[in-house]
């Protein structure tokens, strides 16, 4: 046994083998600027908006390890069954999302309450333990979901919602023509692990929320139950 893994069997966290899994995160835009019973209101908003988008992509709770509650953002975690494709994520996940928090924003009375997000769609080996979900896919698409660039272009954008896809997820699924977008742009740079990671970024535009039935809509129902905070910053 290695060093490392001496050390961790010393601390008791028994560590799962490595786990291949497709990362979706987003993240709330301007969080720390707000108050706190605001905050509350759009992390509940946040929950119901991207439950109803799971829904609607027909993404189930069966398909999802426990959601990571991220303060102001949320990590999903997709476990690799062939009904959840990486083109599900990127054609009908996140337009769902879009189109949804437009549908919000245009409603909510109080520019307060206008929910605006960073979106991430990542794969890689993971790992957990009793305290959660870690490794080094996670900390990569956490570190392109969070790069100044990806920040600025919400800032200037028009739509609710922007996307950062990872070279992996560019290389493998939109290069190759499966979406019907092709407007990604390599805006981004990240070092993780001593290794530099492009991202590519992609502005959706808003169009019709889907209708859902109203005894469905929500996170209650149609999401699973989230896991614990790990931190993020706005």
């Amino acid at each position: 046994m290695t060093t490392q893994l001496s050390a961790v069997a010393y601390l008791d966290v028994q560590p799962t083998g490595p786990m291949y899994r497709s990362i979706v995160a987003v993240d709330l835009e301007g969080s720390t600027m707000r108050t706190n019973p605001v905050k509350g209101e759009l992390r509940r908003v946040m929950y119901d908006l991207l439950g109803r988008a799971l829904q609607a992509a027909t993404i189930t709770p069966n398909h999802l390890e426990p959601l990571t509650d991220r303060g102001d953002g949320v990590l999903l975690l997709i476990r690799p069954h062939d009904e959840v494709p990486k083109t599900v994520l990127l054609d009908q996940l996140i337009p769902l999302l879009t189109a949804l928090l437009a549908e919000h924003n245009a409603a909510v009375p109080h520019p307060a309450l206008r929910l605006r997000l960073r979106a991430v769609v990542h794969a890689g080996e993971i790992h957990s333990d009793t305290r959660g979900f870690y490794g080094e896919a996670i900390d990569i698409a956490i570190r392109l979901l969070d790069s100044p660039p990806v920040k600025k272009t919400l800032r200037q954008a028009a739509s609710p919602l922007v996307l950062v896809v990872s070279e992996a997820i560019h290389s493998g699924i939109v290069a190759h023509g499966y979406l019907t977008s092709d407007s990604y742009c390599p805006l981004v740079r990240v070092r993780v692990g001593g290794r530099q990671h492009r991202g590519w970024v992609h502005v959706p535009v808003p169009e019709a929320a889907p209708a859902l039935p109203a005894q469905n809509q929500g996170h209650s129902r149609t999401a699973p139950e989230r896991r614990r905070d790990v931190g993020s910053a706005a």
